[in-house]
């Protein structure tokens, strides 16, 4: 009989892997960003948010906060690098003086918290149970505030009945996320694991709700959509032509000036 440890092992290693995809799915955009030399209009927040998100559990997994959780450290501290390196590209395309200030603060105080946190957690605290409570809360409170992200799309999707802004791997892979960090934490339970995860799994279903009930009438919409670009175009085509053929004929009628 499987031990609910290798379980949870295994169900750790799969929310790794798709914990990863997840981080890494902005690449395209930072990808766009390298190749025009501009950050345009994408705003530096979720990046600066995910990296203190991860920051702090990073530190919940470490052995002297919250024994055996290796894997929640592994797989942030991967994240780290991956939202640091999303922050440089940002701040070495970045065209405006004070936006650049404003990321390069908003790192230097995300710095600043994290290293408190860890005096407060190593001073205060001594023991597992206390330091875990310290930091799970901690954790928490980051992983509510960046829900804030989903909870304003499916509001958009309600609003306009289209998931066109709902990319439907993105709602799979957050519910995957959820389903597996939210079991990993019931094998051993883990009550600041499974807060957070368990309001993921729950978000991850509602937008994966949302995306088959208003698939098809995105499909419509996109369809009479394209279709007035059509007429618009054909319409458009329509009113040059005899403009054309006009300045044809005053061109044709005119009188040669030669020298």
């Amino acid at each position: 009989m499987v031990s609910p440890d290798v379980v949870r092992t295994v169900v750790g290693i799969i929310g790794n892997v798709i914990s990863l995809i997840l981080f890494l799915s902005p690449v395209p955009t930072f990808v766009r960003i390298w190749k025009k030399g501009s950050v345009e209009q994408y705003s530096p927040a979720p990046y600066l948010a995910t990296l203190a998100n991860c920051m702090v559990w990073a530190l919940y997994g470490l052995p002297i906060v919250h024994p055996h959780s290796i894997l929640v450290v592994t797989i942030n501290g991967s994240a780290i690098f991956i939202e640091l390196s999303y922050i440089i590209l940002f701040l070495i395309y970045a065209s405006d003086k004070k936006q650049r200030l404003k990321v390069l603060l908003g790192l230097l105080v995300e710095l600043i918290l994290m290293a408190l946190l860890v005096l407060m957690v190593l001073t205060v605290a001594h023991t597992h149970e206390r330091r875990s409570l310290i930091v799970g809360i901690v954790c928490i409170l980051c992983n509510i505030m960046m829900y804030a992200s989903p909870l304003a799309v499916m509001k958009l999707v309600i609003t306009t009945k289209s998931v066109e802004f709902m990319p439907f791997c993105l709602s799979l892979f957050s519910f995957a996320n959820g389903l597996a960090w939210f079991s990993f934490a019931l094998i051993r339970f883990d009550i600041f694991l499974t807060i957070p995860n368990g309001l993921g799994l729950l978000f991850g279903s509602g937008q994966l709700i949302l995306y088959a009930t208003y698939y098809k009438n995105t499909k419509r919409l996109l369809a009479e959509r394209k279709g007035r670009q059509v007429s618009l175009t054909e319409v458009v085509s329509d009113g040059d032509e005899p403009k054309k053929m006009g300045r044809t004929t005053q061109n044709g009628s005119a009188p040669h000036h030669g020298t």
